[in-house]
């Protein structure tokens, strides 16, 4: 792209050029663009952005047995029930920390002691700037639920951390973030065993 073009453009995005950008829809939670844009190979397009304006923060909790909780709802945008890590939502200056503490207690009833980052993510990068994150919660105690009344139809199963995965391997968890965040759990649990096999 010649620096002539590079001068003209109003916005430039690495090699793409936003040209305009219109606000066609929002609601508390997102915002959809309509936008023109010159992609990097010069020729004239239109891209359609979601923005959120919060962020996704998943958590994957273990009990001192080795169980985890999985949490089933009904997802509409989907039309059918979907089974999940305990996941929420937090603004995107918020601190994640304690939003995870949070919707683990409200979703799960249960309270963790301790904090293990997993991961940061962004579920679907070609159309939403969408983010999250996830943590692995330990030394649980069980409390109550404080569900939400879109949550009214959530289930909690408690299960062992391993048949979570087989679940996984099996296709019945589809959604991002918990796929991801179950496979780096699966990996901090088996570096965690291999150090201390060594120490023995």
């Amino acid at each position: 792209m010649s620096s002539k073009h590079k001068a003209a453009c109003p916005q430039q995005l690495g090699p793409w050029c936003k040209n305009t950008s219109e606000q066609v829809y929002q609601n508390p939670w997102i915002e959809v663009f309509h936008e023109q844009v010159t992609t990097p190979g010069g020729t004239p397009g239109i891209y359609g952005r979601v923005h959120f304006k919060g962020q996704a923060v998943g958590i994957v909790p273990i009990d001192d047995q080795g169980n985890t909780y999985l949490v089933k709802q009904y997802r509409y945008t989907l039309a059918e029930d979907a089974w999940e890590i305990p996941m929420g939502g937090c603004g995107r200056d918020d601190d994640t920390e304690q939003a995870a503490l949070r919707e683990l207690e409200e979703e799960t009833g249960l309270r963790a002691k301790r904090l293990l980052k997993l991961g940061n993510y962004h579920t679907s990068n070609s159309v939403t700037d969408e983010q999250g994150c996830a943590y692995l919660a330990l030394e649980l105690t069980q409390t109550a639920q404080m569900l939400e009344a879109s949550e009214a139809d959530l289930i909690v199963h408690k299960l062992p951390f391993t048949e979570a995965i087989d679940w996984l391997d099996a296709g019945k968890i589809t959604d991002c973030i918990s796929v991801a965040a179950l496979l780096q759990a699966e990996r901090y649990l088996q570096k965690q065993q291999r150090y201390l096999q060594k120490q023995q």
